[in-house]
């Protein structure tokens, strides 16, 4: 068994392919067409059926390309064991001879797919490529299920730029650790303000990629933009191009390309980004050869994709491209318990930069922020801070500092809307007196104690919201 490649931090898959044929021209053939055309180059050779077993048991395969003629031990039989020893690893055939029974036996065993030595090389790397990334998500969600169950961050510090006390967050970041090793693109979605350009940066980060995180807003770019931007040109492709450029592509190579706004990009433009991902390959404008893409892609919006392909705005085959990885970003409305530890931040950061005493706070102001509906999300939180900070005098401050809630007082209160509250259909109706308990202790809570606040919440009078305290507290 020899391996032959690039250095081992530049090697995709992560996980090792396995290439078992006794004879070396195919080895050699086989492996020039997988690295040249599909950029495939963390391969393993084995020409000896006899060694196969050794090598599954020293390396890390993911994934076993199998002759099934071949001398000492057939394929067929090392098919088998590979099935017992071996289930999580993919063993697709690829055998000289076309016969339907011994592929549908070999599927029968196990066999992840079949191919025939003489067809078309595209259709085989498409084949291949798909085992590739069967393999990685089987292995992503095993690693997922493992975080969940031990709660765990193995690198939290990659998320230091993004404050949070939130579960929700918290298993937002372990998903993230565990697709971050991936080549596959991320989708990263999340209302305008959420930081999905701070999830980008984290998960770059934890991918170990030796380039660039290279961010491009896509939105408003016409198609020749668009190809300029990120494939670059040669020089005299177009008047005006006195010198060859280099695109996005090229400068994330190693790294990461990440597109924000990606649901605003043009019909034409998504034709040829969808080319990229499907080929791995793209043309710089004026070139007759094409340049091999080397960077994982990245992208953020803040629309819902998955309708906008219904209405036929995004090409669905895109949208199947770009999605195996998803994370939605939650609001911070859905997420209240950051709300006083990113504003007591980000008012000691304009306390800093305006060189002023940091305020204290009322409890009345704490109530009126969290229970405001936050459309702008964390950005919009931040500039209400500076804002506060740069108009408090003196004093604690109140609720009346905050003067764009001021101007949003009907978001200080729920308003009628009949998707506030889900019941789960196959779950039993909470009776009334539980649902009055409930929001009773949620609106204190909201108003961290203060009735006369939590009353104004609940549309009752003060005195009527103590008298409900007051039989809570005696188990009426």
């Amino acid at each position: 068994m020899n391996k032959i490649g690039p250095s081992k931090s530049s090697l995709y898959p992560a996980f090792g392919i396995l290439l078992v044929d006794d004879e070396p021209s195919y080895h050699r053939s086989l492996g020039l067409m997988l690295e040249r055309k599909g950029g495939i180059t963390n391969l393993h050779y084995c020409q000896d059926s006899r060694e196969a077993m050794a090598i599954m048991a020293s390396e890390n395969i993911g994934i076993v390309l199998l002759d099934l003629n071949m001398p000492h031990i057939s394929g067929k039989e090392l098919l088998a064991e590979f099935c017992e020893a071996y289930p999580d690893v993919a063993t697709v055939i690829i055998s000289g001879l076309n016969q339907i029974e011994t592929a549908v036996e070999c599927l029968r065993l196990g066999a992840f797919d079949f191919y025939v030595k003489t067809t078309e090389s595209a259709r085989l790397l498409e084949g291949i490529k798909r085992a590739i990334q069967v393999q990685e998500i089987k292995r992503e969600n095993r690693e997922l299920r493992q975080r969940v169950l031990n709660r765990r961050l193995d690198s939290p510090e990659a998320f230091a730029d993004i404050l949070t006390q939130s579960r929700t967050m918290a298993s937002v970041f372990q998903y993230l650790e565990s697709v971050a090793p991936s080549s596959q693109p991320l989708m990263i979605c999340g209302e305008s303000g959420t930081g999905k350009e701070l999830i980008a940066r984290a998960v770059h980060t934890l991918s170990g990629r030796k380039g660039r995180l290279v961010t491009v807003n896509v939105a408003g770019l016409d198609d020749h933009i668009f190809n300029d931007t990120l494939f670059g040109h040669r020089k005299g492709a177009f008047t005006g191009a006195d010198s060859e450029r280099r695109g996005l592509v090229e400068e994330a190579s190693g790294g990461t390309l990440f597109l924000d706004e990606i649901g605003d990009l043009s019909p034409s433009s998504q034709v040829k980004l969808l080319r990229l991902l499907q080929e791995g390959e793209y043309y710089p404008m004026g070139a007759d050869r094409p340049k091999r893409m080397q960077a994982r892609i990245f992208v953020a919006t803040h629309q819902d994709l998955a309708e906008r392909q219904q209405k036929g705005d995004f090409r669905r085959d895109l949208y199947y491209r770009l999605c195996t990885h998803q994370v939605q970003i939650p609001p911070l409305r859905a997420r209240r318990e950051d709300i006083r530890l990113l504003f007591t931040f980000f008012a000691e950061q304009a306390a800093q930069d305006m060189n002023k005493s940091l305020p204290e706070y009322s409890p009345e102001f704490w109530a009126h922020l969290q229970n405001y509906h936050f459309p702008g999300n964390v950005r919009e939180l931040r500039a209400i801070a500076f804002d506060a900070v740069s108009r408090h005098l003196s004093g604690p401050l109140k609720p009346g500092d905050l003067n764009l809630l001021q101007h949003n007082a009907a978001e200080l209160t729920f308003q009628s809307d009949s998707t506030l509250v889900h019941f789960a259909p196959d779950n039993r109706l909470p009776t009334l007196a539980e649902m009055d308990e409930f929001l009773i202790l949620e609106a204190m809570h909201r108003a961290d104690n203060n009735q006369s606040i939590a009353a104004r919440i609940l549309g009752i009078s003060q005195p009527a919201l103590s008298k409900r305290l007051k039989r809570l507290r005696n188990g009426e």
